[in-house]
């Protein structure tokens, strides 16, 4: 029953940000479609919270992050499995350094929450507008290999739509401009 009520709950959303997404507020007197900037208004805010709780498994495991679970949800740098698979971020320069570009990427983000941050290691919550779903983002400076590994997973339902795919991404392609 739980499950079927949280595929109802994810489809039922999902239809609701398509019809969203294809039509018009006004904002302040100025018209335009809802996700016409990367940047929502802040009005909008977060409608329904479907935060679910902080995952209990979090953190560095001997020099690795966790693996993702059987959902399509969940990207890694670790994974071996090509659903899950996301290649890790590269750096040069030092770890310190690294890690200081990092967050300020993260920082720069809207909808995320820093809630840890010790070097070599950085945690933070994204939060969906709107829905309040929230995806868990871990990031590992590894500095034997010089790479970042990266996992970023949803706490919530079946399938992401590509959204942590498309995060990590967006994150790599920012932190390559800034280390450019």
């Amino acid at each position: 029953m739980k499950k079927f009520l949280v595929q109802f709950l994810t489809s039922a959303m999902l239809l609701l940000m398509i019809t969203i997404g294809v039509t018009t507020v006004s904002f302040w007197g100025q018209v335009q479609p809802v996700f016409a900037s990367p940047n929502p208004p802040h009005l909008i805010g977060t409608l329904f919270s479907f935060s679910g709780n902080r995952p209990d498994n979090l953190g560095i495991e001997n020099g690795h992050l966790n693996s993702c679970p059987e959902s399509p949800n969940c990207v890694s740098s670790e994974s071996l499995d090509p659903d899950h698979q996301i290649d890790s971020l590269t750096y040069q320069g030092t770890d310190e350094e690294t890690f200081e570009n990092l967050k300020m990427v993260i920082e720069a983000m809207d909808n995320a929450e820093i809630i840890t941050d010790e070097n070599p290691y950085i945690y933070a919550e994204f939060t969906i507008p709107i829905f309040g779903f929230v995806d868990d983002v871990e990031f590992y400076i590894d500095s034997e290999h010089h790479q970042i590994q990266v996992r970023s997973a949803s706490r919530l339902g079946e399938s992401d739509l590509g959204v942590n795919r498309r995060r990590v991404e967006t994150i790599r392609a920012m932190f390559e401009s800034l280390n450019a």
